[in-house]
């Protein structure tokens, strides 16, 4: 039997378990509805396996819902969450950006879509956008640090949990509830329409349906397309296109894009619990943007009516995806388990990279599975936890030009608990997961790369203490030890890469990457105020990163043939970083029916690899502040955000100049007691500043975009 048959028939037998007969029980007491129309609850963190209200929860924490959902909804995710304490983004182009969590990207974040993974290769090249569509959420959660870690050792940045209702939680009240959202934005002429459908069947059955289109042309972007020491770099030049295009401002070329995505669902909801499952299918067409070449002579032929000279023809992404995804919930009525929860889901995804003669240069294959049971025990005085089991299994392959990787096959099997003992002013809380993973490569003689096979067993694990100091104030301290299998990527990768500019190699021998950790917390929070601070301090061996080498490496790896891009190995050592997030809010006065709040966020990481110098596309340090009018149907913010220089740079990288970037928003909620019903008028980089992100691999030739007036329309009837 295959590992995909053997899934296919775990699922199966748990689905069984929850079969509507089990599910008619006792009334069960599970985790909080995250349903449509419920943000009363938006404390509550589901994420954390056991759900816990923000302040209990023993690391760094954000909950994005409602009109701030609303007011920071991005085509990508990564753009979407980067205003959030220990959140950056990968930023390459408008179109593919992923979260970047205190300092760590690709394979140290886990992306899921309520629960489990995304099942696209975004974690392979920051070229490749994350196949879940933020148009879908009800709501974001981010988990930083060592809470994370019960969802793979993957996740020791965090994760981050997009959470929707396409697996309906409960029947609606009325015949029909619809929902949608439609958004403008001027700096790529952004058209945005989304739409979902809920109607009851029966008194326990309720069917979804749901459907977005999204539409941009070229980013038009504040300043300079290229950053300063790429304009210096092109001033030097004897050609006088080259000088010519060092100048360049306006639109990024090569940035537009189109996305649509449909889906439907249905659920059994019973008193002893739900069973649902959904299917869905989007297709994303975007392009990539080019690197500006300033250190060669061009051969004339532009039009600089259009746009510069490039590096390499401008490359477009047809990315497909048909998924399947299963979730159930059962109450045990009690005893020493309150409830039982399956998630699992199955993705075919490809994309193309096609070049502009039409012609598709290269195509990424990736069939995925992930299954993840978990069992949560009933209360007892104050002790309260949870284990289970998660398996997933990846098949890759690229074909093409391009293809730096062999077909590869990822299993994954983890086992994990979380305990936690509430002593009313002190809380304690310890977790494990132990984790299998065999890897496996094909032969590949265009890559000059024969078979191999390696298999990992890792443990992780945390404890921390939480105690009240004063009421409404809690300090904490967690620590842990975490071990993560390389990926295959890390393993395996042996060929040109033009998304990163990289001939990347990997190294088939590495062994595991294992670190400790340490946290603090403190919140705070009392009548008009509220206070999170986090400080975490993690150590590596065996860190895992690439790194510019000799060209020679690669072309003994490349059978002694030339290479496209220069030669990017991966290495290991020892590593660290280090860093905090402070986030607060406070109410300064009431106006008659406005309350005027003040807020801000500021966060920092600095991380060094030893014998290397400091870790590369580390985000600076960053202040942002606001000022919020809060009404019971007139809203108006303005706020400021400031990203400090990054000047602490790694041998390959140039360096970042900061920027400030203003931003000011007015929503009004027309019907009265229907605070899903907004509209909202926001203005992004009012001022019409160059700004870069240092941890983007592309920030020396594609800034953020410039001034963008947005208008969205999102209604609940």
């Amino acid at each position: 039997m295959s590992r995909f048959s053997s899934l296919r028939a775990g699922c199966a037998f748990s689905a069984l378990c929850l079969a509507p007969a089990a599910l008619a029980q006792a009334p069960t007491d599970s985790a909080p509805d995250q349903a449509y129309h419920d943000d009363a609850k938006s404390d509550i963190v589901v994420t954390a396996l056991i759900p816990r209200r923000q302040g209990d929860i023993l690391s760094g924490t954000s909950v994005l819902a409602g009109e701030k959902l609303t007011r920071d909804l991005r085509p990508s995710i990564g753009e979407t969450l980067a205003r959030q304490p220990g959140v950056s983004a990968t930023s390459f182009g408008p179109n593919a950006s992923r979260p970047i969590l205190r300092g760590f990207q690709g394979e140290r974040v886990r992306i899921l879509t309520d629960g489990i993974g995304s099942f696209d290769v975004s974690n392979t090249s920051v070229d490749h956008a994350v196949a879940i569509n933020p148009l879908t959420a009800d709501r974001i959660e981010v988990l930083r640090g060592p809470a994370a870690l019960l969802y793979g050792s993957s996740a020791i940045g965090g994760v981050v949990n997009v959470i929707d209702s396409r697996i309906p939680r409960r029947v609606p009240d009325e015949a029909i509830h619809v929902e949608g959202i439609a958004t403008y934005g001027s700096a790529a002429n952004e058209r945005t329409v989304s739409g979902e459908v809920e109607a009851p069947l029966t008194e326990n059955f309720v069917v979804h349906f749901d459907g977005s289109w999204t539409k941009t042309d070229d980013l038009r972007t504040g300043g300079y397309i290229l950053s300063k020491p790429m304009r210096a770099l092109a001033a030097q030049s004897d050609d006088s296109e080259i000088r010519e295009d060092g100048q360049w401002k306006g639109k990024l070329p090569n940035t537009a894009a189109e996305t649509w995505e449909v889906a439907g669902g249905f659920a059994y909801v019973g008193n002893g619990g739900n069973l649902g499952m959904s299917v869905s299918h989007s297709e994303n067409r975007y392009g990539v943007p080019s690197r500006i070449d300033v250190t060669e002579k061009h051969d004339h032929d532009h039009d600089h009516d259009d746009e510069p000279g490039h590096t390499h023809e401008d490359v477009t992404l047809s990315m497909k995806q048909t998924r399947a995804d299963l979730r159930g919930e059962v109450s045990t009525g009690g005893g020493f388990l309150d409830s039982i929860r399956l998630r699992a889901g199955f993705a075919d995804y490809q994309h193309q990279e096609i070049e502009p003669t039409g012609e598709v240069g290269t195509t990424f294959k990736n069939q995925s599975m992930e299954s993840r049971l978990e069992f949560v025990q009933a209360k007892q005085g104050g002790w309260d936890g949870a284990f289970g089991a998660q398996f997933f299994t990846r098949r890759f392959e690229a074909i093409g030009e391009e293809k730096f990787l062999p077909k590869n096959e990822t299993n994954q099997l983890g086992v994990f608990t979380l305990q936690s003992v509430d002593l009313g002013s002190t809380r304690i809380e310890a977790g494990a997961r132990f984790e299998h993973t065999d890897l496996a490569s094909n032969a590949d003689a265009d890559l000059f790369v024969g078979s191999y096979r390696r298999n990992f067993n890792a443990l992780s694990g945390s404890i921390g203490i939480s105690q009240e100091v004063v009421p409404g104030w809690r300090a904490g301290l967690n620590a842990s030890r975490s071990e993560r299998a390389p990926s295959a990527e890390e393993l395996f990768a042996r060929g040109n890469h033009a998304g990163t500019q990289a001939f990347e190699l990997g190294d088939p021998t590495f062994g595991k990457e294992k670190s400790w950790g340490v946290e603090g917390t403190l919140r705070g929070k009392g009548e008009g105020y509220s206070v999170s601070l986090a400080a975490y301090h993690n150590w590596f061996s065996g860190y895992i990163y690439d790194a510019i080498v000799a060209d020679s490496v690669c072309q003994t790896a490349n059978g002694g043939a030339e290479l496209e891009f220069p030669c990017y190995a991966y290495s290991q050592a020892d590593a660290r970083y280090y860093g905090f997030e402070a986030e607060g809010s406070v109410k300064l006065a009431q106006l008659g029916g406005y309350a005027i709040n003040l807020d801000g966020v500021a966060d920092y990481v600095r991380a060094t690899i030893k014998g290397s110098g400091p870790a590369p596309r580390i985000p600076p340090l960053r202040l942002l502040s606001g000022i919020e009018a809060q009404g019971e149907r007139i809203s108006a913010r303005a706020e400021v955000e400031h990203v400090f220089e990054q000047n602490r740079i790694a041998d390959t990288e140039t360096p970042t100049d900061g920027f400030t970037l203003v931003n000011a928003s007015l929503s009004f909620k027309p019907f009265k007691g229907n605070d899903r019903t907004t509209l909202l008028l926001s203005a992004n980089n009012i001022f019409d500043v160059e700004a870069r992100r240092h941890a983007s691999v592309l920030k020396d030739f594609a800034p953020l975009a410039g001034r963008d007036i947005r208008v969205t329309a999102r209604f609940s009837l």
